[in-house]
This record gives structure tokens, sequence and C-alpha cells, in this order.
């Protein structure tokens, strides 16, 4: 069995030690641009070039080091006729909650008050928080969005929950499709993007959908960058529909030091750590599901290309 490793690390053996360790048996290759065909079974890659599928037309299957599948699609060629695995949870879930919750009970709290006040010297309560005033919407009820909603649920706010479909998720009250869109807005304050990036929902978190949340609005976007239309995202704080924004994520990546969220006080921003890809756990998942294949099982997280995830 040959597998070769596909993703622009400058350190590959980090990856492939641990891959010849779940499989020992596995001839593995690290892939550069000028190499031959290796006749590889399988392919775990990050961000692959178009040449990787010409090179190796008789891959088995593709697994891709990340959940977020959108990169990996656009590829033009990429194989419709064999397995293209994303990747799942792995960790992840845990912590996209626990970055989640963080926000979530630091804006909700008035964390932000008791730290200038520390700074000022001022031993001041504030009013009790009523969870009621603080409904949480979730966008995307993936496996981290039902993560995401199920943690917030079990501190008792208020947890609604929108996607393609129903889903069913003890404390969370869900709303599917288009036509439940806006009453999904119209309960929530507090809107957790977690959705997959599709031409569908691309530039989703604009100016109209913004408006429709409950006022006083807060955003916290741990999806993808475009998801959110920026200068929309920015003149709805200005018009004080949006109070608060937490983005983890980005069009651009570092995001620019011109850009105006760098100097926007309603809004936090982390480089992207919300949820980091956790190698060992990464590798155990991959390699368990290309066993599974060789003893021709089934396995989970193949996506519908067409689809998008």
């Amino acid at each position: 069995m040959k597998i070769l490793f596909v993703a622009a690390d400058p350190k590959p053996e980090r990856w492939t030690n641990l891959i010849q360790q779940h499989l020992p048996e596995a001839q593995i290759q690290v892939w550069h641009s000028d190499m031959p065909s290796c006749n590889a079974d399988y392919a775990i890659v990050w961000h692959p070039p178009a040449a990787l599928f010409d090179r190796e037309p008789q891959l088995k299957a593709v697994f891709n080091l990340g959940a977020g599948v959108d990169a990996l699609v656009q590829v033009p060629n990429l194989p419709r006729n064999i397995p293209v695995v994303r990747l799942e949870d792995a960790g992840m879930a845990v912590q996209m909650a626990e970055y989640v919750a963080y926000h979530v009970i630091g804006i909700s709290r008035d964390m932000d008050v008791y730290r200038e006040q520390q700074a000022a010297g001022q031993w001041k309560l504030r009013r009790p928080i009523e969870r009621s005033e603080w409904p949480v919407g979730v966008l995307g009820l993936g496996h981290i969005g039902q993560r995401v909603a199920r943690t917030l649920a079990g501190l008792e706010y208020p947890v609604c929950g929108w996607a393609r479909s129903t889903y069913a998720i003890d404390g969370v009250r869900s709303f599917a499709g288009e036509a439940e869109l806006d009453g999904f807005l119209g309960e929530t304050r507090v809107l957790i993007n977690t959705l997959p990036l599709t031409d569908s929902t691309r530039d989703l978190i604009d100016h109209s959908l913004l408006s429709r949340l409950r006022p006083d609005a807060v955003v916290i976007n741990v999806g993808r960058g475009e998801h959110l239309v920026d200068q929309d995202l920015c003149r709805a704080i200005e018009e004080g529909r949006v109070s608060r924004a937490v983005l983890d994520v980005f069009r651009e990546e570092p995001l620019p030091t011109t850009h105006p969220f760098w100097s926007m006080p309603q809004v936090n921003i982390t480089p992207h750590v919300s949820a980091r890809t956790l190698r060992e756990a990464t590798i155990a998942q991959i390699a368990g599901k290309i066993a599974s294949l060789e003893q021709g099982q089934a396995i989970s997280g193949v996506i519908d290309i067409d689809r998008g995830y």
C-alpha cells in the first residue's frame, strides 16, 4: 500500500512518522512538484495542486487534513469516482465549543467591564445575567455546530440552530431551509456561524441578514471568512444593529494591517485559532479509515463534491 502526503509543511516528517506508526506496512512518500507518479493508493492532502490528480489517476481515496473542504472541492480535476473524505472532529469540535462559550460568557456577563473597573480600581457589581436576554442562534448543525449548540444549551442559554435539514438536538430548537431562515434570525441575538463554505453560503452574512437579528446583536464567525461581507458588518456596527463581533476567520489571512476591523473596538480578532488540527488524533482517524477501506468496509466523512461538503 502506497500513501502520498501532499501538504506544504516544512517538516512533513511530523505527519509521515505518525502515519508509519499507524500503518507500518505502508510505503509513504512526500509530494513534490517535479516527482514522477508513484502509483499511490491513497493521498492525504491539504490544498493540493491539480497536478496531483493528473499524475496519480489510480488513487483509491483522498483524505483532507481538515474539516473544511472548500479549497479541495475547487480543484478542477478532483476525482469523482473515488471517496473524498473530510476530517471528522479529531479534537476540533470541543476546541470550537470552548472558544465560542468563552466569548458568549464573557460578553453576556460583562467581563470587559469588570476588566475596565479593575484597571480603574473600582469595585462595582453589574446586574446578574438573564439568559433569556441572550438567545443564541447557530448557523450550521454539522458535527461542530451541534457540539457548540449543545454546549451553550447546557449552560442554559436559549439556543436555536439553522441548517438545510431539521435536526433533533436536546435543548436546541431547529430551523431548516430558506423558508425558516427569517424565523431563526428573529429568535437570535448571538449569531454563531459554523457553516461549511459553498456557493450557497458564500456572502450569506450580509447587511440584510444582520438587520434581521435581534437588537444589540453579537456575531461570532468561526466558519469561513467568505461567509461574511466585511463592509456590511462594519455598517451594521456603525448603525448600532450589531454591538459586538468576534472574528476568527477572514477572507484574507493574515488580516491586512489596513483592514478597518483592526481599529474597531467592537470587534475582537483572533488569528484562526478557534480549533487547531490535532496531529495525532487526525492521523489516527485517517489511518483507521484507510485500514477500513483496505478491508472493504464503508467509512464515514465522505463528502458530496457537488454539494461542497
